[in-house]
């Protein structure tokens, strides 16, 4: 993190007295993707900016377990769930935020049955949340006019039926936000989803990820974005496929929003 970015941790806070409002979950892709940690910055930009009290949990988090069960190793995502589940529960967590929308799906719809009750929210929707109450404020700025599509992630919208948020968040840009033929329920995977991130793809004709790129280069976009690290990674794989990086850049929303007034 640079030096003007304040990231409290959940130990610091308690250690001061103080409960934060929201619980900053970064996730394993947030933390250690250096891709990732862009999103994640861009993010915690804009949580200073709009004065929200945040935390994280720092080394104390663990990953969700998520590609674990994805993976079809119930064991291994339960033993990571409950240990994250036990230091959240002993911080009196009720709200959480996060730019991944595979630890938001987990976190949200698995986490209760194991005893982790918490309000999720996508780190789309949070943004929103704070436009809607006059916390922050965007303009154009380097975007306006900019063709942009996005791309919804599997565990944001049909998982969860998230879908008007990233986009409303695009359209304030001034922006013109074009629709792949594929979108909202209709959406096709990048690739990433069900632990398939972490392995090389099986035999067939065309890398799923290949097939998305090119869904979104048939709409001509300036930038292709998405609210997704494991889509970002994808999409940006499947750019560099089509030897297009140097004209269409792959970008977080939270990217867009925070970079919107640096022109």
């Amino acid at each position: 993190m640079s030096a003007n970015l304040v990231v409290p941790t959940m130990a610091e806070m308690m250690a001061q007295g103080k409960q934060p409002d929201v619980l900053f979950w970064v996730g394993c892709s947030g933390s250690f993707d250096d891709r990732a940690k862009k999103i994640t910055k861009a993010f915690v930009k804009l949580l200073n900016q709009a004065n929200v009290s945040f935390a994280v949990l720092g080394t104390e988090e663990s990953c969700t377990g998520d590609p674990a069960k994805r993976a079809g190793n119930e064991f291994l995502f339960q033993m990571q769930a409950m240990t994250n589940i036990e230091v959240m529960n002993a911080y009196e967590v009720k709200k959480i935020v996060t730019a991944c929308p595979h630890c938001f799906n987990t976190i949200k719809n698995e986490y209760p049955e194991l005893g982790g009750k918490y309000e999720v929210v996508h780190h789309t929707e949070f943004l929103k949340s704070l436009l809607d109450e006059g916390r922050l404020s965007i303009e154009g700025g380097q975007f306006k006019g900019k063709r942009i599509t996005f791309h919804d992630p599997c565990y944001l919208g049909r998982a969860n039926n998230v879908y008007e948020a990233p986009r409303d968040l695009i359209q304030k840009l001034d922006a013109e936000l074009v629709e792949m033929k594929r979108s909202k329920r209709n959406g096709l995977c990048c690739g990433a989803g069900g632990a398939q991130m972490f392995k090389e793809p099986e035999k067939g004709d065309k890398d799923i990820n290949v097939e998305r790129t090119e869904d979104a280069l048939e709409t001509q976009p300036d930038i292709i974005a998405a609210g997704c690290p494991f889509c970002n990674t994808m999409l940006t794989d499947g750019i560099k496929f089509k030897e297009k990086e140097g004209s269409i850049k792959v970008m977080d929303v939270a990217e867009l929003i925070a970079n919107a007034q640096d022109l």
